[in-house]
């Protein structure tokens, strides 16, 4: 039985039926149908969702109007309307998918299975890329892929970005629990925690410089342009060409900054705006840093720097160049999937 439809019109379900296999006969689409039905016969007389699954009947030669008994062998799924429901919206629930094809969410849950699919969150990304960003990603990977015959160039490549290093990094995780325990407790990070700003630059052989800002400053351009000249210094005589990547953030960007670069004969590396996925520093470095900084805590300053000191030192080289050497299959994947951001693992 619909539970849409409403007795109030004098209507049974059957006759609201043949109404729909009419609209469907003209060629009507299943949202004007309802939208037909309901202005000529009575508003609430059939939903949307209704129309469509009777539709979706028509469509597979299924012209019977009477009810299906309840009893016995549950109905039949059609498994390509099925798939394409959720090719459409991914989010649907059981009880939404049953109701627009007519049958319990138990066969729903079962065919799902069948098709292997499973119920779980989807990723958080960045942001919400534009069509014209999407595209941007796209035109910046392309032109990195033909920017030379092959990726020599990458070995002379420098990347770098800020992160802020928490004194007290609390992680919640998963306990086995028997039923009425709370386990153990863990605090919410402070909207307001003590920490310290993390500079740091590196390439394949390793980090060529880090610092950590006096606690209550931040980036400006001015300080950047600072900082560019400290790590100029550290590669002088050892490296002679430069290729630099940093994302768009305002000191990043700003005149003043891209004014010292072209002084410092740097080749500056396009990056798509919102892009730590293309970023080597957040997707590889500072990814690896959190996992390393999880659930310690630090008195000072010095005991930051302590661990810091001990994290750079411990990483061979071969994680640095894996780190840097990724990007070529990482600009690939940006094309292939006209913009998109990369799924981690």
């Amino acid at each position: 039985m619909d539970a849409d439809v409403e007795s109030k019109m004098n209507l049974s379900h059957r006759e609201v039926r043949v109404l729909l296999l009419h609209e469907f006969r003209l060629g009507h689409k299943a949202t004007e149908a309802a939208s037909n039905i309901c202005g000529t016969m009575g508003q609430g007389l059939v939903s949307t969702r209704t129309a469509q699954r009777w539709f979706n009947h028509f469509k597979n030669g299924d012209l019977e109007l009477d009810d299906l008994p309840r009893s016995g062998r549950p109905m039949e799924v059609g498994v390509d309307f099925l798939k394409q429901l959720i090719e459409e919206d991914p989010r649907l629930t059981l009880r939404c998918l049953a109701e627009q094809l007519g049958c319990s969410h138990t066969t729903v849950g079962k065919h799902l299975n069948e098709l292997g699919k499973t119920w779980k969150y989807g990723v958080w990304i960045p942001y919400e890329l534009s069509a014209h960003q999407l595209q941007q990603g796209v035109d910046a990977c392309m032109d990195l892929i033909t920017f030379y015959r092959n990726y020599q160039w990458l070995s002379n490549l420098i990347t770098g970005d800020e992160k802020w290093v928490l004194y007290v990094n609390y992680t919640r995780r998963r306990q086995w629990l028997s039923a009425g325990q709370t386990g153990v407790a863990t605090p919410k990070a402070d909207l307001h925690s003590k920490k310290l700003m993390l500079s740091v630059w590196w390439g394949i052989k390793g980090v060529i410089r880090w610092e950590v800002l006096p606690n209550g400053y931040t980036i400006t351009a001015d300080l950047y342009c600072q900082q560019l000249d400290r790590v100029a210094e550290k590669l002088k005589g050892k490296q002679d060409r430069v290729y630099f990547l940093h994302d768009n953030a305002r000191p990043h960007v700003a005149k003043s900054t891209r004014e010292k670069l072209l002084k410092l004969g740097w080749i500056t590396i396009p990056h798509p705006p919102y892009s730590p996925d293309l970023a080597p520093t957040d997707y590889h470095l500072f990814r690896s840093l959190s996992n390393d900084l999880r659930d310690k805590k630090f008195d000072d300053e010095s005991d930051v720097k302590t661990e810091l000191v001990k994290f750079f030192d411990e990483k061979s080289q071969d994680f640095y160049e894996r780190g840097i050497m990724s990007l070529p299959e990482r600009w690939q994947q940006v094309v292939d999937s006209n913009g998109k951001y990369i799924s981690e693992n």
